[in-house]
């Protein structure tokens, strides 16, 4: 996602957001910016991850929607599973989801599956999301595997629905870092350029410190 934006536009998002959330400009800045991952993001960055919010009427002050530094300089917009209900609830064609659980046959836990409805569709929109290929080693999947992979198909099955892109979820921000540092490693040759750094930056969005999953887990309690 690249967002060029000029200072007009800069304060025009800034005012539009704090505005939404009855906040004072620059009181809504520092929020953000200390809350939401956004500490060490250029005014254009900022900007951009605003807008972003602002598109898709995320609030985050709530952290339906946060970022997470790149290795790059970069910042990476995260949504959490209160985004993309909130997302969904706000499509004016959404009627409503249902699950179905796939077990085995001694009752364990195979696969989950979503089943977005549309009040334009004769049809649901439908994703089966499987524990084997979902689960992570981190403390909300050992914790909560149902609920976690309950979340993974709800997710995919709103974007599929309602075409939803330029964002990512918490279990995809996790899986970004295995392939990311071979980028890493290529681009540290002398002959490779550089690009000019990004709100999302494809060959270089590596989280240091973070486990997405479990700061995501945090935010809802």
């Amino acid at each position: 996602m690249t967002q060029i934006a000029t200072t007009q536009d800069r304060k025009s998002i800034l005012l539009t957001m704090a505005s939404k959330f009855g906040m004072e400009p620059k009181a809504f800045e520092a929020t953000v910016r200390d809350t939401c991952g956004c500490k060490g993001a250029t005014p254009e960055q900022f900007a951009a991850f605003l807008l972003v919010a602002n598109e898709y009427g995320l609030n985050p002050v709530t952290k339906e929607i946060y970022a997470f530094p790149t290795r790059g300089g970069g910042i990476q917009p995260i949504v959490g599973i209160d985004g993309w209900v909130t997302m969904a609830n706000n499509h004016a064609a959404y009627d409503g989801i249902t699950f179905v659980d796939r077990l085995s046959d001694d009752g364990q836990l195979l696969a989950i599956t979503a089943q977005v409805h549309r009040k334009d569709r004769s049809h649901p929109v439908e994703v089966t999301e499987y524990l084997a290929e979902c689960r992570q080693n981190t403390d909300p999947w050992k914790k909560w595997p149902a609920r976690m992979l309950r979340h993974k198909a709800t997710i995919q099955a709103i974007r599929y629905a309602f075409g939803f892109s330029g964002i990512v979820d918490p279990d995809e921000a996790e899986r970004m870092r295995p392939s990311v540092n071979v980028a890493v490693n290529v681009q540290q040759r002398p002959a490779t350029p550089r690009l000019p750094a990004t709100v999302v930056e494809a060959e270089d969005t590596d989280v240091e410190h973070f486990d997405a999953q479990e700061i995501a887990a945090e935010a809802r309690s």
